[in-house]
């Protein structure tokens, strides 16, 4: 029977692996303070929100509608880089009853309490706390978890909010790295992703993040490491050298190019040519042929032609990306990017992000076409009676069937029989059905 005395809060997320990662430690938090964590019905609804673009302000506010009409006893509370900008003035956020940036996620019970007791508007800032003290939960799935080591950002790329809502870039120390990586393992997780706003900047570059990843292979269950995004110029050799140690880290490397073009570079404020961007995945296919590759890109910036989207087009099939993200370039307030000229009509964005999927599907097909007849290891992440999904190493979906149920959290051997439009399907290469487990 539930304790009336307790409170019930749900967690909405908006946005990036570093706010699902902070949405895991507020999750841990609020357990640890024997509060109930919940899906719906809550008494108090905290919304970690994104800045990002004007579409992630969106869905911020139509959450907080939702909740408001089918819940209208609850409080809601916004928390994050959305409430950082209100804060700054930046933007508005009326739906909350009370906004809370970003250095009050380490406190979720504090922002529940104020809640609880009507408290209404702004909170004040707070000083940016050590991410030594930040720790996230093993997730319900328990089979990938983020680890957050790194948070803010020390470039000035024109059209970035984010950037001056998480300030200047800071690193968790790898001694507070490797206990939360090592609780995670304990409690059952196989896989870590390596995350961070800025996670080339870990540490201040100087070989920092390869002797991380060295240190965490040091957990024995740990079965894959995988790196979330990260900026070319943490592409390092010593980066190259770690991986190409040990299997376990994921040859996948999401790099945001965000244009291909290089005076839309140059107007990003991005430090390098696209020329550059294709050197530096040139070295990585050097070092490690099987590497597959993903990145961002800004379709619709000020200033850019149709010269200039073909450019990025092109670069799309140089590189062969296997996952990519396309954003209709959204002027945020406050950047400097919302006072450039050239301002590229919606409808003229909307068809530049066609072109650009027009462009990566036969790039996308190619490359999993390749992979039909291969045995592939794939990390079971969830299953429905025979059918299991997971994905691949290099990040890429598979669905496929076994006689026998497969372990979730376990890698599984797949023949790739045929591609789907999410990615890959194929059939249990394990004759060993009989235990569900991966043969030795």
């Amino acid at each position: 029977m539930n304790d009336p005395t307790r409170a019930r809060v749900s967690i909405v997320t908006f946005g990036c692996r570093v706010n699902q990662y902070e949405s895991e430690m507020m999750r841990r938090v609020l357990l640890d303070e024997r509060m109930e964590v919940v899906d719906s019905n809550a008494e108090v609804y905290l919304l970690n929100a994104c800045t990002v673009t004007a579409l992630a302000e969106r869905k911020a506010r139509q959450a907080a509608r939702r909740i408001r009409a089918m819940h209208p006893e609850a409080r809601i509370v916004l928390v994050g880089c959305l409430a950082d900008a209100v804060e700054r003035g930046l933007a508005q956020f009326a739906e909350a009853d009370l906004l809370a940036g970003n250095a009050w996620k380490t406190h979720p019970e504090e922002l529940v309490a104020a809640a609880r007791q009507g408290r209404r508007g702004l909170l004040p800032r707070g000083p940016a706390g050590s991410l030594d003290a930040e720790r996230a939960g093993a997730p319900a799935d328990r089979v990938r978890a983020y680890l957050k080591v790194q948070d803010g950002c020390s470039h000035a790329c024109t059209y970035c909010r984010p950037t001056l809502v998480r300030g200047p870039s800071r690193s968790k120390s790898a001694d507070a790295a490797f206990a939360e990586a090592a609780a995670l393992v304990a409690a059952g997780v196989p896989e870590l992703v390596v995350t961070g706003v800025d996670l080339a900047d870990y540490g201040g570059r100087d070989r920092a993040l390869p002797t991380l990843l060295l240190r965490l292979l040091e957990l024995r269950n740990l079965r894959r490491v995988r790196l979330a995004s990260l900026n070319i110029d943490g592409v390092s050799d010593a980066l190259l050298a770690a991986f190409r140690s040990d299997d376990r880290l994921c040859r996948h490397f999401h790099l945001p190019a965000q244009s291909g073009d290089d005076a839309i570079l140059a107007a990003m404020g991005r430090p390098y040519t696209a020329a550059v961007y294709r050197d530096v995945v040139a070295r990585v296919r050097d070092a490690l042929p099987n590497a597959t590759f993903g990145t961002d890109l800004i379709v619709g910036f000020p200033g850019e032609s149709d010269d200039a989207l073909e450019r990025t087009c092109r670069l799309i099939e140089d590189v062969r990306f296997s996952n990519l993200h396309v954003f209709r370039y959204s002027p945020r307030p406050g950047t400097p990017a919302a006072a450039l000229a050239g301002v590229v009509p919606v409808e003229a964005e909307r068809r530049r992000a066609e072109r650009v999927a027009d462009a990566w599907r036969p790039v996308r097909e190619r490359l999993l076409d390749g992979r039909r007849g291969r045995v592939e290891d794939v990390l079971v992440e969830e299953r429905t009676g025979r059918q299991h999904r997971g994905y691949t190493s290099d990040y890429i979906r598979v669905t496929f069937d076994a006689s026998t149920a497969r372990p979730v959290g376990v890698e599984h051997p797949v023949r790739i029989t045929r591609t789907l439009p999410d990615g890959l399907e194929g059939v249990s290469e394990d004759r060993d059905d009989s235990d569900g487990t991966h043969p030795a």
